[in-house]
């Protein structure tokens, strides 16, 4: 119930994209989605792979999991590259002040004009 609920508080934060299209389209070439869903059809032998198979309900969630992992890893690479670009742009702005902006320095050199 507990997870339901989470699921239905998460549901309400989903944007209308995540609604519609919740996961990305799959990377794989269709002999190779073929073979994935002959392996997954195919009664596991080892106890490790039987135990996986209690857990197939949760595939959906590590794909959600998986895709708010790449966005968030996305969204950290776009916000460093923000601030270095910030910071640059910082420096131009300085720059620019420090070019235009009279100051004792610059009265007591002589005038080119």
């Amino acid at each position: 119930q507990r997870i339901l609920r989470l699921a239905e508080m998460c549901r309400r934060l989903e944007t209308e994209e995540e609604k519609v299209l919740p996961f990305y389209p799959s990377s794989l070439a269709e002999g190779e989605q073929r073979d994935a869903q002959q392996v997954l059809e195919e009664t596991p032998t080892e106890p490790l792979a039987q135990a996986m198979r209690d857990y197939v309900g949760l595939e959906r969630f590590w794909q959600r999991f998986n895709k708010v992992k790449l966005e968030e890893q996305a969204l950290e690479r776009e916000r460093a590259a923000l601030s270095q670009k910030n910071r640059r742009l910082r420096e131009l702005l300085r720059q620019y002040l420090a070019g235009i902006s009279v100051s004792q320095e610059v009265l007591g050199e002589p005038n080119p004009l």
